[in-house]
């Protein structure tokens, strides 16, 4: 075999063309070589792959001059050490920098540790094989390396994306209204994988919604156009894909994101999650619209059912009292007093009931107006225990207002009708001959006014129920005429002022029924 001498090898190593040599391993094999999620390789900066080959280099020349000091040494330990390290920058920096380490470990394995040392010789076959394994050794290494980290980063990469996506899961998941849901939808992926924009087309109204800024990447042509595919669409010119969202084999619409750097996975999961809480959000809705509507029934059913029966007692006595007066009976003249007396009662008694009916439909539709004003607590006492005083009779009320002063911002005639309310049902439910008591405090920006009877009380399971429409307690719904709208309706008044109402009993002792008023602090 002919022998080869250092100077050849350069001569043919450059007539090989040094550049296109090092510009296709960089290409290919450079160090420190960044893995996509589809398995592209990212070219390496050339300051670090400069960087890279020196500090091989000089691992094979800290080796080389260990050994060479080594009086005794093994040729087969220096090899392996030569593999070891060619391994390792093979693992770390990747083929570029393990195969120029190859050659230089092979050219100084070659020089100084085979005989005769101080000569290049290859024609050795032991020296061929020296370069070979080296070589081998570098290819190998690099290639195992580069799967592995690759496969590394494109599991963390995965991982977080499965985390992302369980975030964005849970934030639209929670989400009930249909339409504020896919107006966040597409920033909310914005914001969870990064994407320069995102859109939102559904196919059943064909609207369009967007992230910040997101109609300037999208066209609303392509978008629809997008709704007759089956699968992810990628289009890699203008950077954009498109994620259809079908429920099985129902199109509800697609999803498009622009420069996303998602997995395909990612994306086909992304589809039916956005589905499911688009449906979810829907269903929500439409249950609740049907509870709504049997609520409303019931509603409805409870109010005719308790309007009936009410007016058929007034209704009664007044048939009565007409029939007999048209029936040309000798009644005298404080009979007739009577019956027309039975008869004005029901009349009056009929009106309550319309008011109460029409105050309950106006809350219910939200269409109370207050007309807030300044006024004291003196002055809405008084104007109730005027507007009260037919119905109390000779019972007395007993007024212990702290701060009659106080003025408080309230609509008055609103204000006055839960008050009255309060004083009529202590009217009604007091043992005969006892007081009602009226006091009043003042806490946390409001007036509250007590009521406090001394009647039979309420049990204290029946307390969290008086404020419901038409309920009246099971002791006193016989003895007491009444809907049971009443207290709903003052408590609905409190309310809207921006107060509360409670009440608290005691069998055998009585009850007491507070509610609140803002106090007015505007001239403070």
């Amino acid at each position: 075999m002919r022998e080869i001498s250092s100077k050849s090898v350069v001569q043919q190593a450059g007539s090989l063309g040094w550049k296109r040599l090092f510009d296709f391993v960089g290409k290919h094999w450079g160090p420190r070589q960044v893995a996509t999620a589809d398995g592209r390789a990212v070219p390496w900066e050339l300051g670090r792959a400069l960087r890279s080959y020196a500090l091989g280099l000089l691992a094979i020349l800290a080796i080389t001059v260990l050994y060479r000091h080594q009086p005794l040494v093994n040729v087969t330990t220096v090899g392996f050490s030569f593999l070891l390290a060619i391994l390792i920058a093979a693992a770390v920096s990747g083929f570029g920098t393990s195969l120029l380490m190859s050659f230089a470990a092979a050219l100084a394995y070659d020089y100084f540790f085979i005989p005769p040392v101080g000569e290049w010789n290859i024609s050795d076959p032991q020296n061929w094989i020296a370069l070979f394994a080296f070589v081998i050794t570098a290819a190998v290494g690099s290639t195992l390396s580069f799967a592995t980290r690759r496969q590394t980063r494109i599991a963390r990469r995965q991982r977080q994306e499965a985390e992302r996506l369980y975030e964005l899961s849970q934030r639209l998941l929670s989400a009930g209204d249909p339409l504020a849901l896919c107006n966040a939808i597409p920033q909310d992926v914005v914001e969870a994988f990064g994407p320069r924009a995102g859109a939102l087309l559904l196919a059943q109204d064909q609207a369009v919604f967007y992230s910040a800024g997101g109609s300037h990447f999208f066209d609303t042509a392509e978008l629809k156009a997008s709704l007759a595919q089956k699968t992810v669409r990628i289009d890699g010119g203008s950077s954009l894909c498109y994620v259809p969202l079908r429920l099985g084999v129902k199109l509800i619409g697609t999803l498009g994101l622009a420069h996303a750097e998602l997995s395909e996975e990612t994306l086909e999961a992304l589809g039916p999650l956005v589905t499911i809480a688009i449906e979810r959000a829907r269903a929500i809705e439409q249950v609740g619209r049907i509870e709504g509507l049997r609520d409303s029934e019931k509603l409805r059913s409870a109010l005719l059912d308790a309007i009936t029966h009410e007016f058929r007692t007034p209704l009664t006595a007044m048939k009565v009292s007409v029939t007999g007066m048209l029936s040309d009976l000798n009644f005298d003249r404080e009979q007739c007093r009577d019956l027309l007396s039975m008869i004005d009662e029901g009349c009056d008694r009929i009106d309550q009931l319309v008011g109460e009916v029409s105050q309950m439909s106006q809350i219910e539709s939200g269409h109370v107006q207050l007309k807030l004003g300044r006024h004291s607590v003196c002055e809405l006492i008084d104007t109730v225990l005027t507007e009260c005083r037919g119905i109390l009779g000779s019972r007395s009320v007993e007024r212990r207002a702290a701060n009659e002063e106080v003025v408080i911002r309230a609509d008055l005639g609103w204000a006055t009708k839960v008050l009255a309310h309060l004083i009529t049902n202590a009217n009604l439910y007091s043992t005969p001959g006892t007081p009602i008591i009226i006091r009043t405090e003042t806490g946390n920006g409001l007036v509250f006014f007590h009521v406090a009877d001394q009647g039979p009380g309420i049990e204290s399971s029946e307390i969290p129920r008086i404020f419901e429409k038409f309920y009246r307690g099971k002791e006193h719904r016989c003895r007491v005429q009444g809907t049971g709208m009443g207290l709903p309706i003052a408590k609905a008044i409190a309310e809207a002022h921006g107060g509360t109402m409670s009440a608290i009993s005691r069998l055998g002792e009585g009850s007491v029924f507070t509610f609140s008023l803002p106090i007015d602090r505007s001239l403070d």
